[in-house]
């Protein structure tokens, strides 16, 4: 089955919308709270490098929608895991008795 183009776009870009906006709550409460101890450092750097990468594949493909929303995500979980940095030293875990 062949689809118009267009539609294929509207449903890549609101896709990138969606998977997008999935990490404003995130970043906002970490911000708001400093509370990152639920976030794993580990995962957020792996998670940053494979958006970084998205990004370049968009860009080698001119796939705008593709660029765009990682664009706008490595932000996003840049900013998570600089909080995660920042924030996570000062929450010092007890050690088990």
């Amino acid at each position: 089955m062949i689809f118009d183009a267009t539609l294929v776009d509207v449903i890549g870009s609101l896709a990138a919308c969606l998977t997008t906006a999935s990490f404003v709550p995130q970043v906002w409460l970490s911000f708001k709270t400093r509370d990152v101890s639920g976030v794993s450092l580990s995962m957020y750097s792996v998670f940053t490098a494979g958006i970084a990468l998205w990004l370049v594949y968009g860009l080698l493909l001119g796939a705008w929608p593709i660029v765009i929303a990682n664009a706008i995500t490595l932000l996003l979980a840049f900013a998570i895991l600089t909080m995660k940095l920042i924030y996570g030293k000062s929450a010092k875990v007890p050690a088990p008795t």
